[in-house]
């Protein structure tokens, strides 16, 4: 059952506690049933919720081919407004996101509990990839710490928030994370991740054309 969030819901509250930040966010969950409601913009619960995530789910498709869905972690998202997020891509072996949205704009970012009381939290838009060559770099960038491999900003407005029980959603507990993409990144050097752009990042599996190398602009470190 999906409710708007400007309706009068049924439903007890219930207090969503994360160990590490104890902020108690307070969740409308009918009890034993799950439920979703639906929201025109983040509320102030939201971003409680997203600041104590260690991972999130990135979401999107071409009009045609195939649809991509990649794990992001680190510190590499900014909730800059109510309806507007900004996260930070690094580099990789595909670069399927900025191929998808050069073909259509639509994004889905997702969120899980995996300690805690259960929750999904969905936001859905369009977004537009920044890369170091464009002039609006700069300014996105400097949101984020600086990192070595640093590929796209991504500028997401969102026009709907959407939260579900996680009733399913295991639970783990987060132990740190890895080093291993800063190491390599570190032992590429710039020049390295340059060429290995236009060698492996140029186009989706699908043969889109991603936008990493522009005629444009001349590539600059990004890091």
């Amino acid at each position: 059952m999906t409710q708007r969030a400007s309706l009068v819901t049924t439903g007890s509250l219930h207090a969503y506690h994360d160990i590490g930040i104890h902020n108690c966010i307070l969740l409308r969950i009918a009890p034993g049933e799950p439920m979703a409601t639906q929201y025109p913009a983040l509320d102030d619960s939201h971003r409680q919720f997203i600041s104590a995530q260690h991972l999130f789910f990135v979401a999107t498709a071409a009009p045609d081919g195939r649809v991509n869905l990649s794990p992001k972690g680190r510190d590499a998202l900014r909730v800059i407004s109510d309806n507007r997020v900004l996260w930070l891509n690094l580099t990789g072996s595909g670069n399927e996101t900025a191929a998808h949205l050069k073909q259509h704009p639509r994004m889905t970012l997702m969120f899980c509990a995996f300690e805690g009381q259960p929750l999904i939290l969905r936001l859905y838009g369009t977004a537009r990839a920044v890369h170091p060559d464009h002039p609006d770099w700069d300014a996105l960038y400097a949101h984020f710490p600086a990192q070595k491999g640093a590929r796209q900003v991504y500028d997401m407005s969102v026009d709907l928030v959407q939260n579900s029980c996680g009733f399913a959603v295991p639970e783990f507990a987060f132990t740190g994370d890895r080093d291993i993409l800063a190491n390599w990144a570190e032992k590429k050097g710039e020049s390295g991740i340059q060429d290995y752009w236009r060698e492996r990042n140029t186009v989706s599996i699908d043969g889109f054309e991603t936008g990493i190398v522009s005629d444009k602009y001349s590539l600059r470190a990004s890091a």
